[in-house]
């Protein structure tokens, strides 16, 4: 992956892409807000270095990142709390054991033909009444400044507009609710949604 903040060292990602204000302002409280979280279990994906971790206890919460130096750093920071690296496709999870699937700016440095594939393990780790919350970045055509940022900090290979992310979970028979979209420090175009399977 091309992305800037995978060149970043986990320490150097966690101090400075995942600033505690930062996470918390645009991350946990908006979470908070429209989602009750005691006592839910928590799979989140693309968890990296364990950030929002400590918005559930430990026994509910479950990490999984492609990146295993993330995971390793999150287990050091994060002690009690359980982070897996993810090899495969399948979530190291059983069947209906999920309340939410966090994904916090993950799915736009991953393939499209890729995505289905997640979306069907998230269905089936999901218990009834579950749901996926979703925050990424978008691009819009309102916006071509922060676009153009997005695309240099970032430098994720696969940001979508709006109607990009929202389909991946609706082609698959997930209903969907846009809760906020916002702009992330006045450069950033957030898109806030969650899918119900």
């Amino acid at each position: 992956m091309n992305s800037i903040d995978f060149q970043f060292s986990p320490g150097l990602y966690h101090r400075f892409v995942r600033p505690k204000w930062l996470t918390k302002k645009y991350i946990h409280d908006p979470i908070s807000m429209h989602f009750p979280l005691d006592r839910r279990s928590v799979l989140d994906f693309g968890c990296g270095t364990g950030a929002n971790c400590t918005m559930v206890s430990p026994e509910f919460y479950v990490g999984v990142d492609a990146d295993d130096r993330r995971t390793r750093f999150a287990s050091r920071l994060h002690p009690g709390y359980t982070f897996h690296p993810l090899a495969s496709e399948t979530l190291p999870l059983d069947d209906q054991s999920i309340d939410y699937v966090w994904i916090i700016a993950v799915l736009h440095h991953i393939p499209c033909d890729s995505i289905p594939a997640y979306v069907k393990e998230f269905r089936r780790i999901l218990k009834p009444g579950g749901r996926v919350i979703v925050m990424e970045p978008f691009l819009s055509d309102r916006t071509p400044l922060s676009n153009r940022f997005m695309r240099w900090w970032d430098r994720g290979r696969h940001i979508r507009g709006e109607d990009g992310y929202v389909k991946f979970f609706a082609d698959h028979q997930f209903s969907c609710d846009i809760h906020q979209k916002f702009r992330k420090c006045f450069l950033y175009n957030e898109l806030f949604f969650s899918a119900k399977p």
